[in-house]
């Protein structure tokens, strides 16, 4: 449980795992490889019923795969509890736009034939899998080559290397059994499809087949070892022993047998205690064997069995935690000290007097950086936080490392003017502080100079990140490719431009009236990446004044496409005299087509509103600045 729970985390949006045990809602408790987890769930009820609010279902999922490990002898790093249970499906989470299940013949997310890569930000193979299809790609288990390519693509998105996602495999498949021990034709519907009476179960058999043990989930039927309920070595042991021949469980699946086992190499029948019968492995784990790069690492594990304990324990770890963001939201008594830089790491910072904000503020805005350099700074900084896995943000300044840095939506060459800047006249502040500080005062600045005294409230205490407390690789997803507030597009892509910016604004975890007034604010700051005049709907850019929202919706402008830009570009015209005006993307347009989003524009545009969209722009920038600060007092 612990297992399914946890491996839907992708790192291409953060999206997926344990942390909001999602799992109780559809579509997860429907997938065909969660089948009959709905037992599982039931069986814990007792134990939530009896401890009620001090343990999430999501903790209890996670805590309970730790319990079962430890109960089998195996190793386990630690815990951190601090998840938090969500009551509702999160219906932001982008699963595949497939309508069928992988047992109903869905096709494979990757096919080089036909030249098919994976869709991001999806991670598993199939729709309907937690990760790859253990038949094969597609169910072929002819094609051991396809299955490491898959299980690689797969894990990789997973934020899992070759040498963990071996772990992984072997470690989870040294204890349990595969279930195909009858006809498909036997089952029931899943949870969200059977008939009220029963009550949330799903994948029900007939009551004689249960009676007998003919339980069926993956279709595969077996053992991986003779010991399926004791942790140790015998799954690469015999994985090593034997070939392997291909046969087909009683559910009709594709599975490997050993030739000729010995008697003490056979597994338990476990409708029959006192018989013995072969193990199984899975397409999946032949290619352990099969695949080059995976074999090697096999062969050390096998050969070192401490490496494994360590190696398994630690992705496990990993595999169950990597939602959670920094080690500082863990919560309990088996917190591991050691600190892992999957983590993002970052030294404890010191928080500033308000004298040393107060002077810090006074030397940026003598320093001759412009209000819209300093703002698109601060925001490069600190908008790559996402709510899906608590990662990114302010904290550490690391849009000052690779590959941040880099990035192209960051004007890499203006912001490292900044920086510099910015390094120079800190003084005693972290660089994490001084980024924020300057954007908060550039914003009072440009607040001032459209007639408004406002105080943009900045928490202190962030700390600096290294390059040696960065995996400059795990940063990679994050980079934009499309950052609307920017008005940023990398390529035009399947997805609506406009698409793209709500589901940038959900990951910020701001609101819709938040995300209108950020976009207003930072078109008029003239934050623009690239510096592009998109959208700068005001003839005052570097002044805080709602133009944007006033000009966008002024019944006197006409707004035409742009023919060769492929419906990304407009622009607007004077009505009567024809006379170009602005220019806009898709995302600029968006606050007045869209009538929900028309709707808070409207707001913000109407006369007398000027202090609360200043107002509001100011509480919803701080809001992005603190994301991610996780402060461990």
């Amino acid at each position: 449980m612990a297992w399914h729970a946890a491996g839907t985390y992708r790192t291409g949006d953060g999206r997926g795992g344990a942390s909001s045990g999602q799992q109780r809602f559809a579509p997860l408790n429907s997938w065909p490889d969660n089948g009959n987890l709905d037992k599982a769930r039931r069986l814990l009820w007792p134990i939530k019923k009896k401890y009620g609010e001090h343990i999430s279902w999501a903790d209890l999922f996670v805590l309970t795969g730790n319990v079962a490990i430890e109960s089998m002898g195996g190793p386990v790093f630690g815990f951190g509890g601090g998840r938090k249970d969500v009551y509702e499906p999160e219906t932001d989470v982008y699963w595949g736009s497939e309508e069928q299940w992988v047992n109903e013949g869905v096709p494979t997310r990757i096919n080089p034939d036909e030249g098919k890569a994976m869709e991001n930000p999806l991670a598993a193979i199939q729709m309907g899998l937690i990760y790859v299809n253990p038949e094969g790609p597609g169910g072929n288990p002819h094609d051991p080559e396809g299955m490491a390519r898959d299980m690689k693509e797969t894990f990789l998105r997973m934020a899992m290397n070759d040498e963990e996602t071996v772990a992984l495999t072997a470690g989870g498949h040294a204890f349990g059994k595969c279930h195909g021990a009858a006809p498909s034709d036997t089952f029931g519907e899943a949870p969200e499809g059977e008939a009220l009476h029963r009550m949330g179960f799903g994948w029900l058999t007939d009551p004689e087949e249960i009676g007998e043990g003919h339980i069926t989930t993956s279709g595969i039927e077996g053992a991986w070892t003779p010991n399926p309920t004791q942790w140790g070595g015998d799954y690469f042991r015999l994985l090593f022993k034997y070939e392997y021949e291909l046969v087909q469980s009683p559910a009709g699946a594709y599975q490997w047998t050993p030739i000729n086992p010995d008697e003490a190499d056979m597994a338990p029948d476990a409708r029959d205690p006192s018989k013995k019968v072969p193990t199984i492995m899975t397409t999946a784990d032949m290619a352990l064997k099969r695949d080059p790069d995976y074999r090697k690492i096999s062969e050390r594990f096998r050969d070192d069995q401490a490496a494994l304990d360590d190696a398994f324990a630690r992705a496990w770890f990993k595999l169950t935690h990597r939602d959670m963001g920094p080690k500082v939201r863990y919560l309990g008594p088996e917190v591991p000290a050691e600190d892992l830089i999957w983590q993002d790491p970052v030294p404890a910072g010191t928080e500033a007097s308000e004298s040393d904000v107060s002077d810090f503020k006074s030397k940026v805005l003598d320093s001759g950086l412009s209000v819209s350099e300093l703002v698109k700074a601060a925001w490069a900084s600190a908008s790559t936080y996402r709510k899906s896995d608590h990662r990114g943000g302010s904290n550490g300044a690391r849009v000052r490392l690779a590959p941040q840095k880099d990035w192209e939506v960051n004007d890499p060459e203006e912001l490292g003017k900044v920086l510099t800047k910015l390094d120079q006249l800190r003084g005693s502040l972290s660089m994490a502080d001084a980024i924020v500080i300057a954007g908060s005062a550039a914003v009072e600045k440009a607040a001032k100079d459209a007639g408004f005294d406002v105080n943009v409230a900045v928490t202190t205490g962030r700390g600096d990140a290294t390059d040696e407390q960065t995996d400059a690789e795990s940063f990679e997803p994050l980079e934009p490719y499309a950052d609307g507030f920017r008005n940023y597009l990398k390529t035009k892509a399947g997805v609506k431009t406009e698409d793209m910016l709500v589901d940038r604004a959900n990951l910020l975890a701001l609101s819709i009236p938040e995300m209108t007034a950020l976009v207003g604010g930072m078109r008029v700051l003239g934050a623009n990446s690239g510096n592009s005049k998109h959208g700068v709907l005001t003839d005052r850019p570097g002044k805080l004044t709602n133009d944007f929202f006033v000009n966008l919706l002024h019944m006197g402008t006409i707004w035409e496409v742009v023919d060769e830009s492929g419906d990304e570009e407009f622009v607007g015209t004077d009505r009567e005299s024809g006379k170009e005006l602005w220019s806009a993307t898709r995302t600029d347009l968006v606050f007045g087509s869209n009538s929900q989003l028309r709707s808070v524009a409207e707001v913000y545009a109407e006369d007398g509103h000027e202090q609360k969209f200043v107002t509001d722009f100011v509480a919803a920038w701080t809001k992005v600045m603190d994301a991610g600060f996780f402060d461990p007092a």
